[in-house]
């Protein structure tokens, strides 16, 4: 079935279109980081990664533990941690723990963000965008990223989306942002306004553009 005009693409499949094995296909390509991590707290961090695999492979323990391993050390975090509980980590190595978790999920393109930086402190916030970047520019991984934190939005982002009462109020990049001239988006960034028009002038973010 061709794919109507508007719709959703990974690798040509139309997700609006697609029927159940297309839509698994789909869902392998995408990772989840949940609001929070989510991690189980009653799984090792090695537990926590490899829980897409171990559900949905033969992979055998020790294979996962290799993958484990090595997706830690795709978000900066020491390997050792791997017979770690969750418990034992500050909310920032959560977090990067709960992003390894996604990218062992499938063979994920897209990795997809629910306030990845909510709670954390200055420190941890700077490693987990840190990550979101380096994915981005290294792996060419595509984020979308949920949040109320411009800042961060700003960071990571290059094309920016703005709903209000369950409408799009806007859709463009940086310097439309922060030029845009929208009631309920203005009232959101008005906090925000002298550092938005600055970064954008400082930094160049109306010319960023990144990996789709």
């Amino acid at each position: 079935m061709r794919p109507d005009k508007g719709d959703i693409l990974i690798d040509g499949e139309s997700v609006v279109n697609a029927t159940p094995d297309q839509l698994n296909g789909i869902r392998q390509q995408i990772g989840m980081v949940f609001q929070d991590g989510a991690l189980f707290d009653s799984l090792t961090v090695g537990e926590n990664i490899g829980y897409w695999l171990f559900e949905n492979s033969k992979a055998t323990r020790d294979e996962v533990e290799v993958i484990a391993r090595e997706k830690l050390g795709l978000v900066g975090l020491d390997q050792d941690l791997i017979d770690s509980m969750p418990d034992e980590l500050s909310l920032g190595m959560q977090r990067r723990v709960a992003i390894a978790r996604a990218l062992a999920s499938g063979k994920p393109k897209i990795i997809l963000y629910d306030e990845p930086t909510t709670g954390l402190d200055p420190n941890s916030l700077e490693l987990v965008t840190d990550v979101i970047l380096r994915l981005r520019e290294e792996l060419g991984m595509t984020s979308i990223v949920v949040t109320h934190q411009l800042p961060d939005a700003l960071k990571v982002g290059t094309d920016y989306l703005f709903l209000y009462d369950r409408t799009v109020h806007f859709e463009g990049r940086a310097r439309d942002l922060a030029l845009s001239e929208d009631k309920d988006l203005a009232h959101f960034l008005d906090p925000f306004k002298k550092s938005l028009v600055s970064a954008v002038e400082n930094f160049g973010l109306a010319e960023r553009t990144a990996p789709r």
